[in-house]
This record gives C-alpha cells, structure tokens and sequence, in this order.
C-alpha cells in the first residue's frame, strides 16, 4: 500500500512532468514560431528611410501592411549645380520567399500618382495586391507628382473669356503667354524645369533599382506610364527584367494624329450597331457630331451655369469646349462616351438642360490658365517630330475632334528654348526584353495603329487585345490579371483576345 501510494505518487509526477515540459514546448514552439513569423512578416528586408504603414483603400473597406520610403535624386542631371529633389513610393512586399525583380508600377497622365492609384478599391488596388505574388510591388510617386511634387502650381494672368466668341489662334495665343508667364514664375521660386522630362524620369527608376539593391526592375504601367517605360528601354539597357503596359504611347506620340480619332469614331459605331436599340437611336455618329459642331460654330449657346453658393455663372459654350469635353469622354466606352452620346443627341435637339447639368461640374468654371511643373513640361519636352507636326495640322483642318485630343499640344510644341528632347529620343526602342502588351479596341486616347507602331522595335512582344475595352483597361475583366500573372510566371500566352461586354450605349 506504500509502494502503491509511492508509486501513484510518483505516476503523478511523472504526468505533472510530462504535462509541464509539454506547456514549456508549445511556449517555446510558439515563440520561435513568433520570432520566424516577426522575421518573415512583422521585421523583413527594408530599405534607407522606409517606415511602416498600414495602408488603406479610399472607401477604407480594404487595407494592407506595406511600407513609405524616399530617395533624393537630382532635379536635372544635366547641370552640375542641380538641387536634389524628392521621390516618394510606397512598397507593397512580395508574399514570396524567393521573389522576383522589384515591380514599378509608372502612372499615367504625366502627371498621375501612383500612391493615389493604388488607393481606388476597384480600379487598380486589386491588381497591385496581385502582382505582390512575384515581386515587390511599388507604387511610386514620379518627380513632380503626388507626394513627391516640391513645386508651385503656376496660375497665370491669362484668362480665356467666359462670354466672348473666341478662335483657336485665340487660345493658342493666351496658352503661349502663360507659358512665358509660368516659366518666369519657376525661375524666380527655383525650378529647373528643364529637369521635367521623360529622361530624367527613367534615370530615376535607376536609381530606385540601386535604391532596392536589384539587378533588375520589372516596369508595369499604363498610358504615359508606357511611355516613361519605352524610355527607359533605351536608357536602362540590362537592367529591366519584364514591362507590362497597356494603352501604349509611343515615344513620337504625345500627339495623336487626327485622323485616328475619327477612325475610333467608327470604330465606336460599329460597336454601337451590335445593339439594336442604340443602332436606331445614333444611325450616324459621324454626322450627328459633325451637325453639333456646325451649329456651334455659327451660333454658340448662350448659358447659366449654377454654382455651389447659389449663383449662376454667364457662359457661351463654343464648338472648342464641346471638343475638349468629347476629348475628355471618349477614353473608356463604360463612363464616359455614354453620356456623351446622350449630350450630342440633346445639344441637335435643340435642348441644354444636360449640358448645363455636365458643366455644373466645373470644367470650365476656373478659366485663369495655369500649369502644374510636371504635367507642363513631360509633354513639352517629348515633343513630336516636324513631320508628324504638319501631319496632325494637315488632319485637324476636318477632322472631328481638330487639335483638341492632347491639348496644349501641339499649340506649345516647342515653345520652350531647351526642353525638347530631340528627336533622337523620339525613334522608337529597340529591345529584347519581355513586353506584354494590353490593347483595347475601344480605346479613345492611344489607338491600335499606333500602339503597333510604338512596339515595333521590340523583338519580344507579347500583344493582347481586350475586345471593347477603352484606355483604362487592367480591371475591365478577371482574365486581363490572369494573364498579366501569366506573363510574369513566365507562361507562354496562348489567348490573344479577350473580350469583354459593351455597356449600355442607350440607359
């Protein structure tokens, strides 16, 4: 009986033991599980001045951990003298171990920020998440853009009247003013706008590169974000693993020629006639635009535009502004070119009470000329060559939409002493490195034949049409991501169109 106690006893031990050291494993296990966990998750690989962020969709119904930087880079390269300027970014990390070349992710416009990009929840934040599957994603903010503008706003004396009839030598003639203006503004508070150009952009994301310690980068970008990445095709040779582009302009394309906007106005009708109630309702595009302008021209509308404090702002609404608005409208299929269609049809019926609800918005309203430092001098200084310039002003004479596409341009082209590339910059890339291209029949801004044309020197091209997509195509359908992973797996692409559903062009 003892023996038995002792024993039991002893049994008890054991088992306090056994569950003891078993509590002490699991803390240990755990701990070290943490500690792996903090390594891979919580304290990775950083680089210079990174902090991290929680970074949050504009609706805030989506977030993820990811990381804010900087870098100092010269704000014109060509003098010796430059002050440094900054570049910020945010960086997603890659969800892999052994992850791929760092990715950039290269905003349109110019102009556009891609830390704001990557923010809207349904336009681009699911695919910079995806793409974190082979790399670090960057969404970065180019020189002058976003977080990483240092630069005034210039906002001139120049004022394009509210009430008068005007020409378009009128407008060219205030818009040269105001960039004399503006260029003076600069000087005086600083600037080195000659620093403002698509070079010194692409020698920027070399420096990003050395920044993340890559051999390579991958470039993703869309728009100009195509053409900053044709650039640095030409400057960065053997430090580009892949480019993924959609909406390609090439590097001699910062203008649009006439004659192809016109060509999507059919292309745009032939899409309109695979739907029998909007065949019926614009038999004829072509003319029905063609009508509007006409009836501008000989006698602008006289309107009142309502303002947010109450009062109503005077307005003539010319032949120009309509064809600045159609050029603003006619990129995406989906958002824009409906209710355009819906505002020429009203405008030949005689009636105004949609335009007055369009130009509530304010398009107009702000009618001081001004320029933003970026914007102004990428287009400036990529320029067009002087054959393409006689071209587009050969085309504009009767073409729908005249020069209105890339305003300034080609008004400016040229009028800044020392801007412009030249038109070395302008030949295209030659180039073997990996390139999926992403083209939308339907896109308003950068059209098929000229997206071929930009991509002719690269031997390594993968192009994918997106059937009745427009410019803004990365989330137009599921299987655009699907093959943009893809392509950057390494897969060969076997399916070179995907289509996607019209809109409703009658609602």
């Amino acid at each position: 009986m003892k023996y038995l106690k002792k024993s039991t006893n002893l049994n008890l031990k054991a088992r306090l033991m056994l569950v003891l050291t078993a509590h002490l494993f699991f803390v240990y296990s755990a701990c070290a599980d943490d500690n792996r966990l903090q390594k891979k998750y919580i304290d990775p690989i950083t680089y210079g001045n990174e902090e991290s962020i929680l970074f949050e969709t504009m609706d805030n119904k989506d977030s993820t951990s990811a990381y804010k930087g900087s870098i100092m880079v010269p704000e014109n390269r060509n003098n010796p003298n430059s002050r440094m300027i900054p570049l910020h970014y945010v960086r997603f990390p890659s969800k892999r171990d052994h992850k791929g070349s760092p990715i950039i992710y290269l905003s349109g416009g110019p102009g556009g920020s891609g830390i704001q990009t990557a923010k809207y929840p349904q336009f681009r934040f699911p695919l910079f998440m995806a793409m974190r599957e082979f790399g670090d994603v960057i969404a970065l903010d180019q020189r002058g853009t976003g977080a990483s503008n240092i630069t005034p706003k210039c906002i001139s004396s120049q004022v394009l009247t509210h009430t008068e009839i005007f020409t378009d030598q009128d407008i060219t003639e205030l818009y040269k003013s105001a960039a004399d203006e503006c260029m003076d503004f600069w000087k005086e508070k600083e600037v080195d706008v000659l620093g403002y150009t698509t070079i010194q952009n692409a020698l920027d994301l070399n420096d990003l590169r050395k920044h993340f310690k890559a051999d390579k980068v991958t470039l993703w970008g869309i728009s100009y974000g195509s053409h900053l990445a044709f650039s640095a095709l030409k400057e960065l040779k053997g430090k580009i693993d892949k480019v993924v582009i959609a909406s390609a302009e090439g590097l001699n394309q910062t203008v649009k020629l006439p004659a192809r906007t016109d060509a999507y106005f059919g292309r745009l009708q032939q899409a309109i006639n695979q739907q029998p109630k909007a065949a019926k309702e614009y038999p004829n595009l072509i003319k029905l635009i063609k009508r509007v302008h006409s009836q501008l021209e000989k006698k602008p509308l006289a309107i009142k535009i309502e303002q947010k404090d109450g009062s109503q702002l005077d307005f003539l609404f010319q032949r120009a502004h309509m064809q600045i608005l159609a050029s603003g409208m006619i990129s995406d299929p989906g958002r824009g070119v409906v209710p355009l269609l819906a505002l020429y049809k009203t405008l030949d019926q005689g009636q105004t009470q949609m335009l007055s609800k369009v130009l509530e918005r304010g398009y107009f309203n702000d009618n001081r000329i001004s320029f933003k430092v970026m914007s102004f001098a990428m287009d400036l200084a990529s320029g067009i060559t002087e054959e393409r310039r006689k071209l587009i002003y050969q085309q504009a004479e009767d073409s729908l939409l005249g020069k209105a596409l890339n305003f300034p341009m080609p008004q400016l082209n040229r009028s800044i002493a020392g801007l412009d590339l030249g038109d070395d910059f302008r030949e295209f890339p030659i180039s073997e490195v990996p390139t999926l291209l992403l083209t939308g029949t339907l896109d308003g801004r950068t059209y098929i034949k000229g997206q071929i044309e930009a991509t002719k020197g690269l031997s390594n091209l993968t192009h994918v049409f997106v059937k009745n997509a427009g410019h803004n195509l990365f989330m137009s359908s599921p299987k655009v991501t699907e093959t943009i992973k893809r392509f950057l797996k390494g897969d060969k692409i076997e399916q070179r169109e995907i289509t996607v559903e019209l809109p409703d062009f009658v609602n």
